[in-house]
């Protein structure tokens, strides 16, 4: 059994799944890592550890978890992370997948990768609204600070100790995906009002 595809999977889809919390944390951490030669990733990718994307990513990083403070900002930035995090943990997923055939490379990195990633963003999203309906707002600094520590280390996780991070990042899927249906349980039996 080949284990270091299973790692570079799990590594993969771990990173891609912390894009569900903030879209370019994963990003920094993988070019960081890549960069300092703790992980590698596949030819073609190199690009993520050049140091014009580290800086790219890391001024798009502080822009981004500024912005999720601003009350207003946060929901608005959610509608635009959504599609965001799917393409981002996409790239980052197929980044570290060991597939030989890019249809079947791009196709695994897109359903493992970008699904995780965007069912984590999902589940922060109904969070945020949560939040923002229950307290007007006044809380999601507290999600934002829980969605970037989240994020940070969960990504750092994800890179040193992969198959410990996919298990934890599972766990948090299945959750997120038992919360939704759950909620699209209540909202289709709701008696009609007469």
């Amino acid at each position: 059994m080949n284990w270091d595809w299973i790692v570079s999977a799990c590594l993969g889809v771990g990173l891609a799944a912390c894009c569900g919390f903030r879209v370019f944390v994963p990003m920094l951490v993988a070019g960081l890592a890549t960069k300092l030669h703790i992980i590698g990733i596949m030819p073609g990718f190199e690009w993520i550890s050049s140091w014009s994307a580290i800086l790219l990513l890391g001024v798009a990083t502080i822009f981004e978890l500024g912005a999720y403070y601003i009350p207003w900002l946060d929901n608005v930035l959610d509608t635009i992370a959504t599609p965001a995090a799917i393409i981002a943990g996409t790239i980052l997923s197929t980044s570290f997948l060991q597939i030989d055939s890019p249809v079947l490379d791009w196709g695994l990195g897109l359903m493992l990768g970008g699904g995780s990633a965007g069912i984590i963003q999902a589940g922060t999203s109904l969070l945020r609204l949560g939040s923002t309906a229950t307290t007007g707002g006044i809380a999601n600094p507290v999600v934002s600070s829980a969605e970037n520590a989240a994020s940070f280390g969960f990504s750092i996780l994800a890179v040193l100790l992969p198959l410990v991070c996919i298990v934890l990042i599972g766990i948090i899927l299945l959750y997120v995906i038992s919360k939704l249906l759950t909620r699209r349980r209540v909202i289709f039996t709701k008696p009609a009002k007469q």
